[in-house]
């Protein structure tokens, strides 16, 4: 699934191609997403100008003069900059369609995307109205970490992938902070110090930033808004690597399950 990261590497490579340019066609070809695509969406949109382009959480939005297109990429979608005579292929399911002769088109295999639009603030949909603070804003701090664990008995890990504790902290970067951080996955939440929760904070932050610098993470399924692959997996040090050395004592890193999802660690650097 496409992560934070991935999604800010969408926004920043389709917005040079997009950003002030008049939509001129709308073109859906399978309405059946996650939610269906909105009725009329070429009336809402033909003819409005991007205005803005932003992201919250994993969303995407495209802000024009009269409502903002909110769009979700789900397990397996990408958005891809086109030119209008690039065929369309099986799984592309919607192109919008600029001046410029550029498309914009959601790619999506599985159909767990979405695409909104409202005339209201978007921060006020009701997707995106409860979700905790952005991972690299100055509100995410170790205090609100602690503050927000004070007398929590849930894993640590599923703590900070709560979206309405904190935005965008997906099973990879999970794993990866908690490893620079020192902390067990499977650590009670409110056992955790306010030192470590800063330390924690900051390894998200760290994470987070230096897989946008890489254009994301590359495992199956995301590639770049130009078909590039994202290269943060090269840098991955626990993640999907069960059995193979840690980096820092070469003791096998280890594999478990919490809430459903794969988790490494090293037993040894982690406590």
């Amino acid at each position: 699934m496409p992560e934070l990261p991935e999604v800010e590497t969408t926004c920043r490579g389709i917005s040079p191609h997009i950003l002030a340019m008049k939509i001129t066609d709308v073109v859906v070809r399978n309405r059946r997403l996650r939610w269906p695509v909105p009725l009329a969406l070429d009336k809402k949109l033909i003819g409005q100008i991007i205005r803005k382009i932003d992201r919250r959480a994993k969303y995407i939005l495209l802000y024009t003069d009269t409502g903002c297109l909110i769009l979700h990429l789900g397990m397996s979608g990408s958005l891809r900059i086109t030119n209008t005579n690039t065929p369309a292929e099986k799984h592309d399911h919607v192109d919008i369609v600029f001046s410029n002769d550029k498309v914009l088109r959601l790619r999506d295999p599985r159909r767990f995307g979405s695409i909104h639009w409202t005339k209201a603030d978007p921060y006020k949909h009701r997707l995106l109205k409860k979700l905790g603070p952005e991972p690299l804003s100055n509100t995410f701090n170790g205090q609100y970490l602690h503050e927000c664990a004070s007398g929590r008995t849930l894993a640590i890990k599923n703590f900070i992938m709560d979206s309405r504790i904190v935005v965008g902290v997906g099973n990879i970067y999970a794993n990866e902070s908690l490893f620079i951080s020192g902390i067990l996955p499977r650590t009670k939440t409110g056992k955790v110090s306010l030192a470590r929760c800063e330390k924690l904070a900051t390894a998200i932050k760290h994470i987070l930033q230096q897989a946008i610098g890489k254009g994301g993470t590359t495992l199956r399924d995301f590639s770049s808004a130009e078909g590039k692959p994202g290269y943060f997996q090269q840098a991955l040090q626990v993640y999907a690597r069960s059995g193979q050395p840690c980096f820092q004592c070469s003791l096998p890193i280890k594999q478990i399950r919490l809430g459903q999802r794969s988790t490494f660690y090293c037993n040894n650097c982690q406590k």
